[in-house]
Order: structure tokens, then sequence, then C-alpha cells
């Protein structure tokens, strides 16, 4: 053989390390074949052995949190259904018990008799609100109702209601009871205690409220970026006289307008007119500084009270 023909030992060697390779192979597969069969062979038990003795790995299902479902018997709430009763049960008399105010009454507590006004007694109330629910026990409410009458006078009642297992249907179980009315609660110091006087952040708050009550300008002008307010529709009245205006923060008594982004919170008192006469009004709103002019930046409901959230 000539040298160019002649092959290197290592090109040699790697056609019989492939060919070991494939025998090795092929060897195994001979011998899984073998073990199938002699399984296969035994039979069913030792068929049995050789699954058990295959490694398996199972992982836990994980926990299920619970769901907390409220039930509508939670959210009962029987005020409504006892301020209506009371209504209808100090409308009827048992002169007339086929009124529809006495049907009503007995409809909602068969149990409970019809008052007997005398002649010479005062009118029906105007108005009929009810002030407070309290839960006694697993589906038995007391529930407390104002009746307002045309000379000024506030009755209370206590009315007992039941509700069903759903609280989708309620009942009067007994007969009202007049109590005394709720005491009025102390009232927190106010969180408005700087006193802003006229200037820039007076005057934009006026001008605010009066675009915003009056439909005079637009009430957009007055709004900061970003800040969606519709005036009220139709204006309810014809002009607002700003009375005071107080802050939490002391920046909003400041002579000028401070760096932007400044936030305060402020009570605005104001006056408003129509045609009817002259209301006392109050708003709370938060204003933002912005290129030297004071911008409406919320609307607020309520008054903020010391150690209250905003």
């Amino acid at each position: 053989m000539s040298p160019g023909k002649q092959a290197s030992p290592s090109e040699a060697a790697a056609p019989m390390a492939a060919g070991a390779r494939l025998e090795a192979m092929r060897r195994r597969v001979r011998l899984s074949r073998v073990a199938v069969w002699t399984v296969i062979a035994a039979g069913p038990i030792a068929l049995a052995v050789a699954v058990a003795s295959t490694p398996t790995t199972v992982r836990a299902a994980p926990a299920a949190k619970p769901t907390a479902v409220r039930t509508a018997a939670s959210a009962a709430d029987p005020g409504g259904y006892a301020q209506v009763f009371v209504g209808a049960w100090l409308r009827s008399s048992t002169n007339d018990e086929t009124s529809a105010q006495a049907r009503l009454a007995q409809s909602m507590a068969p149990d409970v008799a019809l008052p007997t006004p005398a002649a010479d007694a005062q009118s029906a109330p105007q108005s009929v609100t009810a002030v407070r629910s309290a839960q006694r026990g697993t589906g038995t409410w007391s529930v407390t109702v104002a009746a307002q009458y045309a000379g000024g006078s506030v009755r209370y009642y206590a009315v007992p209601v039941a509700s069903d297992s759903t609280g989708s249907s309620f009942g009067v179980t007994g007969a009202p009871g007049v109590v005394a009315g709720p005491v009025r609660a102390e009232v927190a110091k106010s969180s408005y205690a700087v006193t802003v006087p006229d200037g820039d952040l007076s005057s934009a708050v006026g001008e605010f409220l009066t675009a915003y009550l009056t439909g005079a300008g637009e009430v957009s002008r007055y709004l900061a970026p970003g800040v969606n307010l519709a005036a009220v529709s139709p204006a309810p009245y014809t002009a607002v006289a700003v009375q005071q205006v107080s802050a939490v923060e002391e920046a909003a008594a400041a002579e000028k307008v401070p760096a932007d982004g400044t936030t305060v919170q402020v009570l605005a008192s104001v006056e408003a007119r129509d045609a009817t006469g002259r209301w006392p009004l109050g708003y709370e709103l938060t204003l933002r500084a912005r290129s030297g002019r004071w911008e409406v930046a919320a609307l607020e409901s309520g008054t903020a009270q010391d150690g209250g959230g905003r």
C-alpha cells in the first residue's frame, strides 16, 4: 500500500470505537427483552412485584384555602321594613281597619293591635325614618324608628323584628315601644384649624363653587390635570358667596402660592342664594398648587375630624 493510501492510527480507531458502542447498545436491548419476557413468563405475581418496585413520586395536593362567603342573613338589615311598618301603624286606626294603611300594618304584623287615636289627636307624622338597627340574636333585631311631626316634635319607637335564615324576609313580632331618642354625640375638634385669609386660595375656592353651583363659567378651568368633575345640573342657585375658608395645612395661609405640587385640604363655608332664600353650605376641597395658581384636586364628602381617615 502506498503511503498516500495508508490510514492513520486515529482514523482506523474511529470505526472500531463506533462499532463497540453499537454492540453495547444492542446487548442492552437484548437484556431488556429477556427481562420483560422473564417477568411475563413468571406470571401476574412477578409482574406486580416488578411494578411495585418502580419508584413513584406522589405530590400532595395543596390544601384548599377556605373561601369567605357572605350570606344574605349576615347582610340583612330590617331597618327599612320596620320604618314602613311604623309609618303605616301610626297612620292607621281601629276605627277604620279597612284603610290602606291599616291593611298594610296588619299584613306586616298580624298580632299587633292598631292604635285608636282621639278625635283631636295630632295629625299623622310628616316623616318616619329608621335611625338604628341592633341585632339581638340569630334572626332577631330591635329597630329604632323616628317619627317627626309637623310641630317639630320627634317620637322614637323600638320595633322588634325577626328575619328568616336567609335574611330575605322579615316580620314584626311585637308592638312598638316608645323609647328615648339617641343622645347627641360629642364631636371631635375640627382638624381645619388654620384660617385662610382673602387671597389666591379663597378666590379659587369661590370661583370654583360659583361655577359648580350656579353654572356661571366652566368648572373644568378650575380643576387640576386629570380631575373630572361635573357641575350640579340643573344649577340649584343663582349666586354663591364665600363666608370663611379654613385649612389643615399652614401652606394654605401663605401670601403667595407655594411651589408646584403643594397640596392643602380646606373647608369652605359659603352662602348660596336662590329665589327662595339664602342657604349656608359647607364644602371640603383638596387644592394643589401649579404654575402660580391653586387648582381643585378633589371635592370631598363629610367633615374630617382629628384622628379620622381621609
